[in-house]
């Protein structure tokens, strides 16, 4: 009982026993050590290879049979050429080496069989491919199909496209040996490809020797040198241009922030992308409002190096690029970027040693009974803005906002008003003020420091729309939370301005607080209420 084993031959899979595995892998083995491993002779081992499958695929079709023994393998290497033969023709010319062939394989020619031929065609390859099986001119056979077009009135036509439906092409090499008659042996195999081969190179040679070639060349060089040309030209405009860009930007951001940090007037405001802070501030003025004072001057040193630096870099870059002078001092270059650096460790140092500010919170409250307790609706209004004509000139931060008051930086904070149902049957006013700080006394002090103020007229509470910071205090957090305590059967009306400080009333309809405004709302059981125009005053 013999082995099998399941090869693979040019994609056609195959079980072989293992006498003729062995001998069929020397035999390729030796193609391999003749034909080499370059491209030309993997190209003549793959068409020798395809012949064999071809070989093997017909046999197994005339016996029925699944498994090559080595009865074919020695068929196969007799018809393509035994390799001892082969290695002894290869001085011998190709007429020697065919009769050599001959000699040995004669009872295995090959007759012909019509092809259409891709390498010589015109149009699909059929006049080629019946050239080749005829032993005829296909020049002639053009000819004539040329005039039988004309003399059938172009039935013809018809023909030749069943022709070139039907014939199939060649496409290995076995099959175009095959199309002129010839076995398709090693020695076949590596000749026919040599030939292509020389062709492509000779025909690849006369078109590098024509004029059309050396002119087309020509043309495209003078058109690369133009494109080169043009192309520097346009490079060196946008140079220039660029480099003009970034003078005037290094400039005015140097001259601005200059301005900024020894005046005290920021043009910063008048940025497109900063138009949100509303115009010019007093930066250097502004930051003691959220640093601590032992840190103000080290920051304003760390910040004036950080943001002039690359400024400088700037400048230096436009006027190199638009004035073309060479300087290569990698020690400023150096230096420069070691300062920077060092601004920028700084600036993160000082800054997160503001956040150790921030660790305790403190929270004061205030419960004020409301005096005149007689009325059912107490109307709720808000101050105006003394500071709404000041904007121009503010920096706004979600509640919070820095406005010039008569040349000095003021910190205003937009209070939280809510509104719940009372306990006691009486309105009652709640302040919660709470601030952070390093400590615990500290976070005490800042509360202390918080002002706002509130009062009622009649039946008329009237709110202010900031509060501010003793003094100009720092910031820390501060907040002031405003709760309005309403007893059940009450009601109250919102105006229009509260809209600016109230926060998330609840209210049985859910209504949105922009939309509470200029309404009157009744505590109820169930919660606050909006009363309508037909309820009982």
């Amino acid at each position: 009982m013999k082995k099998t084993f399941t090869i693979n031959i040019s994609g056609s899979v195959f079980h072989i026993d293992e006498d003729a595995y062995e001998k069929l892998q020397n035999y390729l083995h030796m193609l391999t050590g003749h034909f080499g491993s370059d491209a030309d002779g993997r190209e003549i081992l793959q068409d020798i290879e395809a012949r064999i499958a071809e070989l093997f695929s017909k046999r197994m079709e005339e016996e029925d049979k699944d498994v090559v023994n080595d009865g074919w393998v020695d068929e196969v290497i007799a018809r393509m050429g035994k390799p001892e033969d082969f290695l002894e023709a290869e001085g011998e010319d190709m007429e020697e080496q065919g009769k050599t062939n001959e000699a040995g394989t004669g009872q295995h020619r090959t007759r012909r069989r019509m092809y259409r031929d891709p390498d010589h065609r015109v149009l699909g390859g059929v006049s080629s491919g019946m050239g080749a099986y005829f032993n005829i001119d296909p020049v002639m056979l053009r000819v004539i199909n040329v005039i039988l077009f004309f003399v059938t009135g172009g039935t013809w036509a018809f023909v030749y496209l069943v022709l070139w439906i039907a014939v199939p092409k060649a496409k290995t090499t076995a099959q175009r040996l095959e199309m002129r008659g010839q076995e398709a042996t090693v020695s076949n195999i590596e000749k026919s490809i040599k030939e292509e081969v020389r062709e492509v190179k000779e025909s690849y040679d006369r078109f590098r020797s024509s004029d059309s070639y050396n002119k087309g060349r020509e043309s495209v060089s003078r058109f690369g040198e133009i494109v080169y040309n043009v192309m520097k030209v346009l490079l060196k405009v946008v140079g220039v241009v660029l480099g003009a860009i970034m003078i005037l930007v290094g400039f005015l951001g140097l001259l601005g922030f200059l301005v900024s940090m020894m005046v005290g007037h920021s043009i910063i405001g008048a940025a497109p992308w900063l138009g949100h802070l509303g115009g010019q501030i007093a930066v250097p003025e502004m930051v003691h409002l959220f640093v601590a004072p032992a840190s103000i001057t080290i920051l304003m040193i760390a910040v004036a190096f950080l943001v002039a630096i690359p400024l400088l870099a700037i400048l230096y870059i436009g006027t190199k690029i638009v004035f073309r002078y060479k300087s290569n001092n990698k020690i400023i270059f150096l230096s420069s970027f070691g300062v920077w650096l060092v601004a920028l460790v700084t600036v993160i140092i000082v800054s997160v040693g503001q956040l150790d500010d921030y660790r305790e919170r403190s929270t004061v409250s205030q419960n004020i009974v409301l005096e005149q307790q007689d009325y059912k609706t107490l109307y709720l209004e808000l101050n105006d803005d003394h500071y709404k004509n000041s904007r121009t000139r503010s920096v706004s931060m979600d509640r919070m906002k820095v406005v010039d008051v008569n040349g000095e930086p003021v910190l205003f904070g937009r209070p939280r008003f809510d509104v719940e149902k009372s306990n006691t049957g009486e309105f009652v006013m709640i302040i919660r003020k709470q601030s952070r700080g390093g400590d615990e006394e500290e976070a005490n002090q800042s509360v202390q420091e918080i002002e706002y103020n509130f009062n009622l007229k009649d039946s008329t509470l009237m709110f202010d729309p900031y509060y501010t910071l003793k003094d100009s205090k720092r910031w820390l957090g501060q907040e002031v939370n405003l709760t309005l305590k309403v007893p059940e059967g009450k009601s109250i009306y919102l105006s229009d301005k509260m809209v600016r400080i109230i926060y998330d009333i609840e209210n049985v309809s859910n209504t949105w607080d922009g939309d509470m405004v200029g309404k009157y709302w009744e505590m109820k059981p169930d919660g606050l209420t909006l009363k309508h125009e037909n309820d009982e005053d």
